[in-house]
C-alpha cells in the first residue's frame, strides 16, 4: 500500500519530523527491507531502534521511533511503534476496499492459508501472509503490504492466549472467517482444550451480521462457535450438514488427497499437491471461501494441484537414494503429530522413522508425548527422539546416525515444535543425502 509519512502520523498520533514523503509498505526486518518501505524498529529481545541506520541505508523512506531522532530521515516519533504499526495498518484497512478473509485454528490455520490464497488467485487478485506472519507484528506488516489492487486478503490470525485473536481481528475487520481445528496447541496457556476453543472463537465473534464463519462441521467445538456469531454460517467437512461436503477421498502414491466435493456451487474434483489426508479438509475450507465470496470454485480447485505450502509443513522431499523425506518441522501439536504420522505410514515404504522433538505449550505434556508414541507404534512407525524423553524413549544426541543409512524404500517424517528447531535435522538429511522436493523439478513431480 502507498501512503505518505503525514498519514502516518496522522493515524498513530505520532510527530512527524523530517520531509513528508511517500510510503510503500512497510517492514521490522532490515534483512528484508525494500527501499520505500517504513521501518518498525520493535522493542524486544534486541531493541530494533539500533537498526535505524542499516534501514536507512537501504532505501527505507521514513521509520517510527519513540526515541528523538537522531538519523535524519523521515521520523514519526510515538509512545509505542508496535502499537503505532498496529494503529497505522488498521487506518489502512479502514480506508482499503479489499474484501478480507481471516483463518485461524490450532492445526491446519497456514496450510489452509495457503491453499485458499493459491485457489483465490486463480480468480482475483489475492494477497496473504507471508510464512506464519500471523501476530502484532506480521499481520499489520501484511495488511500495509498488500498491493493496492488487491481484491481480497487472506489473513491467517495466531493465539497465544486469550485476546490476541480478538485484537487482530479489530485490525483486520474480516468479512469471512475460518477456524479449522481445535486442539491442545498452547493449551498450557489457556487452561486446556476448551480455553482453546474460546480463543479461537474470538474471529467468529468478530464477524458483522453480513459476514459468513467457515467452520469445520467434523469438529465439534468448531461447529458450535456458530452459536457464537451473527454472521451466516458455511459447514465444511466429511460429516452429514456439511454444506461443503467432502464424499470421497482418495491418496495417490504419495500420499496426496484427490477429493470429491458437494458444494452450493456445484460439485468438483480436487488433487490436492500436498501429503496428507487431512489436507482435503483444508482443501474443503479453501474453497468454501472462494464460494462464500462469489467466485468460481470450479476454476480455484484446478489451482490446488500446484499450490506450495509455507516452509516446512508437509513438503516431501525424494532423496537420491530414493528415500522420501516428509519435512513438517514447522509446529507439532498433539492432533497434527497424528495426522502427519499418518500421511507417513500412506507412503509406500518399507521402514518408516518419525524423528520427532517436543510438542511445546500441551496442558498434559507427558501423557500426550507418550500416546503420541503408542500411536506412532500402531502405525509401525519407528520413533528416534531428540532434545525431550517425554516419549518414553530416550532421546539421542545426532538423529542422522539414530537414522542410518537410508534405502529406496525408506520414508522419514521430521516434526516438532518449532523450539526443537527440527528444520536444521530435516536441512541436515537433505544435505547428507541429497534430494528435490518433490514437485520441483527432475522426474520426481508427479
Amino acid at each position: 500500500m502507498r501512503f505518505r509519512a503525514l498519514d502516518v502520523a496522522a493515524a498513530t498520533g505520532g510527530r512527524l519530523v523530517g520531509p513528508d514523503v511517500e510510503i510503500d509498505g512497510a517492514s521490522f526486518d532490515t534483512r528484508s527491507l525494500r527501499a520505500g518501505q517504513l521501518f518498525v524498529p520493535v522493542v524486544a529481545a534486541r531493541d530494533g531502534h539500533e537498526f535505524v541506520p542499516a534501514a536507512l541505508a537501504a532505501g527505507a523512506a521514513a521509520y517510527l521511533t519513540s526515541l528523538e531522532p537522531i538519523h535524519g530521515g523521515t521520523a514519526i516519533v510515538v509512545p509505542d511503534t508496535l502499537r503505532a504499526l498496529m494503529d497505522l495498518a488498521a487506518d489502512r484497512r479502514r480506508r482499503c476496499a479489499a474484501q478480507v478473509v481471516g483463518i485461524t485454528g490450532s492445526v491446519g490455520k497456514t496450510s489452509t492459508k495457503d491453499l485458499a490464497a493459491a485457489a483465490l488467485g486463480a480468480v482475483t487478485r489475492v494477497w496473504a501472509n507471508a510464512r506464519s506472519f500471523n501476530n502484532d507484528q506480521g499481520l499489520p506488516t501484511t495488511v500495509l503490504e498488500a498491493p493496492d489492487d488487491t481484491s481480497v486478503m487472506v489473513l491467517e490470525m495466531g493465539m497465544r492466549g486469550f485476546g490476541e485473536i480478538a485484537r487482530l481481528a479489530a485490525l483486520a475487520r474480516p468479512d469471512v472467517g475460518v477456524v479449522t481445528r481445535v486442539a491442545e496447541a498452547h493449551g498450557e496457556r489457556v487452561g486446556g482444550i476448551e480455553g482453546v476453543a474460546r480463543a479461537k472463537a474470538e474471529l467468529v465473534q468478530a464477524l458483522p451480521a453480513s459476514g459468513v464463519a467457515v467452520l469445520n462441521a467434523d469438529d465439534e467445538r468448531v461447529r458450535a462457535m456458530g452459536r457464537a456469531t451473527a454472521a451466516r454460517v458455511v459447514l465444511y467437512g466429511e460429516g452429514p450438514g456439511s454444506d461443503v461436503r467432502i464424499t470421497r477421498v482418495e491418496l495417490d502414491a504419495l500420499a496426496r488427497p484427490r477429493a470429491a466435493l458437494a458444494t452450493p456451487w456445484g460439485s468438483v474434483e480436487v488433487a490436492v499437491g500436498v501429503s496428507g489426508r487431512h489436507m482435503a479438509a483444508n482443501a474443503a475450507a479453501a474453497l468454501a471461501v472462494v464460494g462464500v465470496l462469489g467466485f468460481d470454485v470450479g476454476a480455484a480447485a484446478g489451482a490446488l494441484s500446484g499450490a506450495v505450502l509455507s516452509p516446512n509443513r508437509m513438503a516431501l522431499s525424494r532423496l537420491a537414494s530414493g528415500a522420501m523425506l516428509l519435512d513438517d518441522s514447522y509446529n507439532a501439536n498433539p492432533t497434527s503429530m497424528r495426522a502427519a504420522l499418518d500421511a507417513l505410514a500412506a507412503l509406500p515404504a518399507a521402514r518408516r522413522v518419525a524423528i520427532v522433538g517436543l510438542m511445546a505449550e500441551v496442558a498434559d505434556a507427558p501423557a500426550e508425548h507418550l500416546a503420541v508414541r503408542r500411536y506412532a507404534e500402531a502405525l509401525g512407525v519407528e520413533l528416534i527422539t531428540v532434545g525431550t524423553d517425554l516419549y518414553g524413549v530416550a532421546p539421542v544426541d545426532d538423529p542422522l546416525a539414530a537414522l542410518g543409512s537410508l534405502a529406496g524404500d525408506d520414508a522419514v517424517l521430521v516434526k516438532a515444535s518449532r523450539a526443537a528447531a527440527l528444520d536444521r535435522v530435516a536441512g541436515a538429511l537433505v544435505q547428507r543425502e541429497g534430494g528435490v522436493l518433490v514437485g520441483e523439478g527432475g522426474d520426481v513431480a508427479t
